[in-house]
Parts: structure tokens; sequence; C-alpha cells
């Protein structure tokens, strides 16, 4: 097999949520790593792994951010951490694939199936060979144990259970 990382300058690990039961809210984690084994140029069966350093959670609002890293969200001091181990990658069109595995946050993991869309394969400046993927999929944030969430006059709550994931990675040969 053959290992690609993901090159963090040109990746992004994002999320959204629905805010007050209107709006969206997009967050990120700046600090994260992870690759990409394929059989050659096959990317069908594909291996792939990502890791997440929870505090570098970022929503442009650091009152809020402080929020998601308590104990009432992440609980950065006793699960710093999350991660991501696929268990299958399986192609279901020209450049789209099924990514399924598992996904641990607040050290519970749950299966989770992602939708892959191959973008492209290029060479970089430095002469190094990549692959780009848009990923995307949603999860259920209480299956986590991420269970804040008061509610708000005239009905609702503050923030939705379902968090959806847009992620864009550029995964480079690892010579």
């Amino acid at each position: 097999m053959k290992t690609w990382n993901i090159d963090t300058a040109h990746s992004e690990i994002a999320f959204i949520v629905t805010h007050m039961m209107v709006s969206k809210v997009r967050g990120n984690f700046n600090d994260f790593e992870g690759w990409i084994k394929t059989n050659g140029e096959d990317l069908e069966g594909s291996e792939v792994y990502f890791s997440a350093v929870v505090s570098s959670i970022d929503t442009r609002s650091k009152q809020r951010d402080e929020h998601l890293r308590s104990s009432e969200f992440f609980d950065v001091e006793s699960h710093p951490k999350l991660e991501f181990k696929s268990k299958s990658f399986t192609k279901k069109s020209d450049g789209g694939y099924e990514m399924t595995g598992d996904l641990t946050i607040r050290d519970q993991t749950k299966p989770v199936v992602l939708d892959v869309e191959h973008t492209g394969e290029g060479t970089n400046a430095s002469g190094n060979k990549f692959h780009a993927f848009e990923i995307s999929g949603s999860i259920s944030r209480k299956d986590f144990g991420i269970t804040w969430n008061p509610a708000i006059e005239g009905g609702g709550v503050v923030v939705s259970d379902t968090v959806k994931f847009d992620i864009i990675i550029q995964a480079e040969d690892n010579k």
C-alpha cells in the first residue's frame, strides 16, 4: 500500500450546526493530522485515518470556543483528541466513494458513513503528487455524549443535534 499524508496547509476539517433553530454556525479544527493508504492508483479499498486536537476548535468566537472546550461539550481536559479510522472505502460512481468507519469523540466510538468525492490529483510546487478529496456527512452529537442544549423562548433549542461535516483533504505522496 502507498501512504499519502494529509497536507494540513491545504486541508480543512470543518463542521456546521444550526444555532437558535434558524442560523448556521461553522467551525474548524485547526490542529489535525492523518493519512490515506491506497492500493497504487486504485482508490477503492483505501484506508483512511485522521485525528484532531479538540482544543484547536475555532468558530471565530473566543467565548463560544471556550464553551465548546468545556465539559458541557468536548471536555478537552479529559478527551483531548477526536479520531476517525475507516473500515471500508467503496466506489459508488466515477470519482464518488462511500467511506464507513469509526469516529471517536469523548472516548465514545460510533460508526459513521461519509460521502467522498475524489476531486482530482496533481503535482505540487515541490514536485510531489497529491490527491484531493471533499468529504461530507453528519452525526448526532448526542450519540457522543454531547447533550448540553437549553430550550429557547418560543420553542426549540440553542444547538441542533445534527452536526454536518465539510472536510477538504489534500493528501501528498509520502515518498
